[in-house]
């Protein structure tokens, strides 16, 4: 099944196709611009060759270089090149001139996910444990893989045509064999207890995350927020929040199990998938 696109008059597809055979930014008819950032654009694209169907992000290289995160790019496209997972927002390939960087990624046809949580303001408990599903499918195999996300947020997650949950922006990923490191990264709200005291820190990082989304998703900020950033880092390190009344009991049981100051002792994944809430609540495809 696929949908026509008002944009560039072709079909976006949902099995995901062979990579498009493109070289160069003259290989494209560009479409409405998607998204804009520090470092550059992204905008709908279209292969002239086969009407091929992506996002077209558009990197400047003195801008990466002058901010100092052309290192973070790579590693990004080093981890992202090797991941195929059906929730896992795809990047096609990728090249470059003398000024730009290209991304060819997948398109994901209804954005970001913290442009529908501003819209709805929460989510159901059906969608909420629906996405916190399919989230836990794409990092247990990341985690398989070595790979680290460490960059879990509602901006991060894209939303495909048939409403399907896409992880995307790898830029604090690691591919850690020994999975233990000790750089701070990430966002404020969504960091752990480990990585703000400054230890050494695992792929539970990771699930601390799927623990602070699940609270986000249901109320629609997350558990830890403050105005005063000191304040959120102390109530993070204390694991200190409440829940409001609009959190059902059965899902702060799973809140709770997630969001633990010891990493060892958080649900892992694969016991989030089978926890009664999601049990209950989640569609699963």
């Amino acid at each position: 099944m696929s949908v026509v696109s008002s944009d560039l008059g072709t079909r976006v597809s949902d099995e995901s196709p062979a990579e498009p055979a493109i070289s160069k930014m003259s290989d494209f008819y560009i479409g409405r611009p998607l998204g804009r950032g520090k470092f550059g654009n992204v905008f709908l694209a279209r292969t002239k060759r086969d009407n091929f169907i992506c996002a077209l992000k558009i990197l400047f290289k003195e801008q990466l270089v002058k901010s100092g995160v052309e290192h973070q790019l790579r590693r990004e496209i080093e981890i992202m090149c090797h991941l195929r997972h059906r929730h896992i927002l795809q990047l096609y390939t990728y090249f470059h001139d003398s000024s730009k960087i290209y991304l060819v990624l997948e398109f994901a046809y209804y954005g970001q996910m913290y442009s529908e949580l501003q819209r709805e303001q929460r989510f159901s408990e059906s969608k909420a444990s629906t996405y916190l599903y399919q989230l836990c499918d794409a990092l247990i195999y990341c985690h398989a893989r070595k790979v680290i996300h460490r960059d879990i947020k509602p901006e991060n997650l894209l939303i495909g045509f048939y409403h399907e949950l896409k992880l995307a922006d790898f830029g604090w990923s690691v591919h850690a064999p020994s999975l233990k490191r000790r750089t701070m990264c990430g966002t404020i709200d969504y960091l752990p207890p480990e990585m703000l005291l400054t230890q050494s820190h695992n792929e539970r990082v990771d699930h601390w995350a799927v623990g602070v989304l699940c609270y986000e998703m249901l109320c629609g900020h997350p558990p830890f927020e403050h105005d005063d950033t000191k304040e959120t880092y102390a109530r993070i390190k204390a694991v200190k929040f409440t829940y409001p009344s609009v959190i059902t009991p059965l899902a702060q049981d799973l809140i709770s199990k997630i969001l633990v100051r010891d990493p060892a002792q958080r649900l892992g994944l694969a016991e989030i998938q089978k926890h009664p809430w999601v049990q209950r609540f989640a569609v699963k495809s």
